[in-house]
Order: structure tokens, then C-alpha cells, then sequence
């Protein structure tokens, strides 16, 4: 069994060198390659088998479980311009980290979920994360964390393979590939949520009615992206509607926000409004609003919104809206 020489250990552990290493397994390796491939910081990536009781194994020996090893993408970055744990948190995030051998529609141990590290800085990283995964959401993944043993690259017809094969299957969804630049800006702030922020945000899913924070709050002031902290509503356009949830009549900038088809609840479709840049979901518009404000009634989660008061708007960096917020009044 050839183990990880001793390069790759030094690309982990010297901060002086521009490159370093890390390994992860989260099924079909074609796609976990491509996803990382979008990173900004990331300079190289290769895929692989992981942990093999075989030297230099085969494909065909991987898939056939002889082998017990993991198909692995090696990641190459440059830490000054992205961290491990931001690669980590981005990892966790593209992949089901609750499932068992199993990612997409591939099943097998060889499609396993997995660290490997090579120190214990490393190792320490990887744990952390995952215990704060652990902690929001009252499970503990599947994700394995373990010294890398052995790293085989793959044939090179696997290498790159959805560059070269832009139709070929991917169990990662096109738009988190196309997004991972946009989600790597903001997955700290996504990871520090808490549980019902990130269900609201990050799985569309509805606060309850009425006992959410800012439904009867109708101080003057500005309601903020939770996540990026982009403006989206001025306290002026908000209104009681009644249906337990915050209200407005308009954004301050609807370039701000994105319209989505929702036909989650049969025989009631919706518009879902989500933000163009943090892509956090919101909540829903309707045209049931008052005549006068325009019709439309922006039903929104407070669990998605920040709200910054009026005497604290300049100095959290709202100052610009000061006099918008004046002038509406």
C-alpha cells in the first residue's frame, strides 16, 4: 500500500508555500471536481481513488467493491485567497452530509462521503465543522474523517470529465455549479444562521405566523438581506396585512430580488420572491396589497430580514438611506 508522500503532507502543514492540499469524497467524482473547480483560490483539482486495499486500482476494480476505496478529488488552493474551512463549509453544503454511501442516484461504498487529512490541523478543521453541522440540525452526518492513507489518481478519461463532457451526468444540480463563486462569499455567513434562519433561507421553508420578530414591528428604520446585509425594504413601505407575517408594499430596489414559479401547495401556485445576490429565499408576493401602495403585498419571513433602526443606519453603513427613509415619512 503506497502511502501520501511526503510532498503532499508538506503542502497541508508549511503556510510559507502558495499551495496546499486537501481531499474530499462526496460521490461521483465528476462532479465534485467541477463544483471546486468554480472556488476562487482553488489552483488545481484531479480526481482519484482514496483509500484503496489495492495499488493503482481500476475503475471497473473500484466499482466492484474489492477494492474498498473512495472516489476522491484531490483539491489544490492557494490559502490566501481561500481557507480550508471555507472549502469545508462549501463541501458540506453541495453534498447530502446525512447520507450513507450514497450520493444523487449513486449507490456504494466507493461513493461514500469523506475527509481525508493529512495532519491533525487538518483533521481539527473538518471536525469542527461538521460538530457545528451536528449541533443545527440535531443529527450527526455520515461524513467520514480520516488520515488519507493513499491517493491513486484516475484514468484520464475521468479527469476534468464534465469540461470535456459538458452533458454528462452530474449528480451536484447545474445551478450550484454555476453559483459556487456567488455561494463561496457567503457560506460563512449561511453557516453562522441559526436553525430556523437557515431552514427559512436556505430551504424556503415558513416561519409560523404572528410570534415571528418583526411582524408588529413598525419602527422607523431599514430591513437587510440576514445574510449579504443588502438593503431590501424601507420601514415606510411596510404595512399591516393581518396574515401574521411582515408586509411591504415594495422594495427599495426590485432589481434586489428574484420572482420564482412556486407550485409546492396543489391547485395554489405562488410567486416566491428570493434575493438576487445572496439567493436566500424570502417569502412571497401577492396582488392583494392596498390599491393605494401599488396592490401588492410583499409577505415576508423575519426570519430572512435584519432590521437596522433608524438611529443606527449610518453607522452600520445605511447612511445613503437616511434620507430616502426621511423624505417617505
Amino acid at each position: 500500500m503506497t502511502l501520501m508522500n511526503k510532498t503532499d503532507h508538506n503542502l497541508s502543514t508549511n503556510a510559507k508555500t502558495e499551495t496546499q492540499t486537501a481531499y474530499f469524497a462526496g460521490g461521483c467524482f465528476w462532479g465534485v471536481e467541477r463544483y471546486f473547480q468554480g472556488v476562487d483560490g482553488v489552483t488545481d483539482t484531479q480526481v482519484g481513488y482514496a483509500q484503496s486495499r489495492k495499488e493503482n486500482p481500476s475503475y471497473e476494480e473500484v466499482c466492484s467493491g474489492i477494492t474498498d476505496a473512495a472516489e476522491t478529488v484531490r483539491v489544490s488552493y492557494n490559502p490566501s485567497r481561500v481557507t480550508l474551512r471555507t472549502l469545508t463549509l462549501l463541501f458540506l453544503d453541495v453534498i447530502d452530509p446525512f447520507s450513507v454511501d450514497r450520493q444523487g442516484n449513486d449507490t456504494g461504498r466507493q461513493y461514500r462521503t469523506a475527509m481525508f487529512c493529512l495532519d491533525e490541523v487538518q483533521k481539527a478543521i473538518y471536525e469542527k465543522a461538521l460538530h457545528e453541522l451536528a449541533t443545527r440540525e440535531g443529527r450527526e452526518p455520515a461524513v467520514i474523517v480520516e488520515p488519507l492513507r493513499n491517493f491513486y489518481p484516475a484514468e484520464t478519461y475521468h479527469q476534468d470529465y464534465l469540461d470535456k463532457n459538458p452533458g454528462g451526468y452530474c449528480h451536484i444540480p447545474v445551478a450550484k455549479l454555476l453559483n459556487v463563486g456567488k455561494r463561496q462569499r457567503y457560506i460563512e455567513r449561511v453557516w453562522d444562521l441559526d436553525p430556523e434562519q437557515y431552514a427559512v433561507t436556505q430551504e424556503a421553508a415558513t416561519e409560523a405566523p404572528f410570534t415571528n420578530k418583526y411582524d408588529q414591528n413598525f419602527e422607523p428604520g431599514i430591513y437587510v438581506d440576514v445574510v449579504s446585509g443588502e438593503p431590501l425594504f424601507l420601514s415606510t413601505d411596510k404595512f399591516d396585512a393581518g396574515c401574521g407575517w411582515p408586509a411591504f408594499s415594495k422594495p427599495i430596489d426590485s432589481s434586489a430580488l428574484t420572482e420564482h414559479r412556486d407550485i409546492k401547495i396543489p391547485g395554489r401556485p405562488r410567486i416566491e420572491i428570493r434575493t438576487a445576490d445572496s439567493q436566500i429565499h424570502l417569502g412571497h408576493v401577492f396582488d392583494d396589497g392596498p390599491k393605494d401602495r401599488g396592490g401588492l403585498r410583499y409577505c415576508m419571513n423575519s426570519a430572512s430580514l435584519r432590521f437596522v433602526p433608524r438611529d443606527q443606519m449610518e453607522a452600520q453603513g445605511y447612511g445613503k438611506y437616511v434620507k430616502l427613509l426621511d423624505d417617505a415619512q
